[in-house]
């Protein structure tokens, strides 16, 4: 009787011991964020910029600020914060003259038992600085042009659209580019055989122009 009942303690403390273990696991642990960021301009490393985390509550919009730190040299980041059911995490990354970056990473994303990894990139900033000029104008000028090659698709991107003016030009305008690439446009003066094509090489982090005269 003595045997089995000290079998019977030994099973039964087996058992607590077990739920205590799982409960640990389920509610407690810590997810470890982390990856690497890369200048795709320059095909390397980005440094010198700080990426900041943000948790956002189930059912919220609010995003709470967690943690910030700066790249190391080599581009690498490693968040380590407890888990928490948040609904998501927010990674966002500014530095000056680039694209900002921001990453949303989801709950169901995340594990405990292994690293999260999550690399990200960005492009340095370049500009065109695009100017027409009518040198005779007259009411009845017609002048289109559209863009042929550049970054679209962003707030401060330039319209890809076909662009129309009308009577006496001299505008001038900034398009933003994607650094050390092409931006190039097609213009015709309406009713006149004066029509052509213009680039340029917008170098990372400066202003080119393209202009035309007529």
């Amino acid at each position: 009787m003595e045997r089995i009942s000290t079998l019977l303690f030994l099973l039964f403390t087996s058992l607590c011991l077990s739920f205590v273990l799982i409960g640990c696991e389920k509610g407690t642990g810590e997810f470890r964020i982390k990856g690497t960021v890369t200048d795709n301009t320059f095909n390397q490393a980005l440094g010198a910029a700080q990426i900041s985390l943000f948790k956002v509550p189930i059912g919220t919009s609010d995003e709470l600020f967690v943690k910030s730190m700066m790249l190391s040299s080599n581009g690498n980041y490693e968040f380590v914060v407890p888990r928490e059911k948040m609904e998501r995490y927010v990674l966002r990354l500014n530095k000056d003259l680039y694209f900002p970056i921001e990453k949303e990473v989801f709950y169901s994303e995340l594990s405990i038992q292994n690293d999260n990894i999550f690399d990200l990139n960005t492009k340095a900033m370049a500009w065109a600085k695009i100017h027409f000029k009518n040198l005779n104008p007259t009411p009845t000028d017609h002048f289109r042009y559209i863009k042929q090659e550049g970054l679209a698709a962003c707030l401060s991107c330039c319209p890809s659209t076909t662009q129309n003016f009308y009577g006496p030009l001299d505008t001038t305008f900034y398009c933003l580019n994607n650094g050390n690439t092409i931006y190039s446009l097609f213009y015709w003066e309406m009713n006149t055989p004066n029509n052509g094509q213009k680039s340029t090489f917008t170098t990372a982090f400066d202003t080119t122009d393209i202009e035309v005269i007529y």
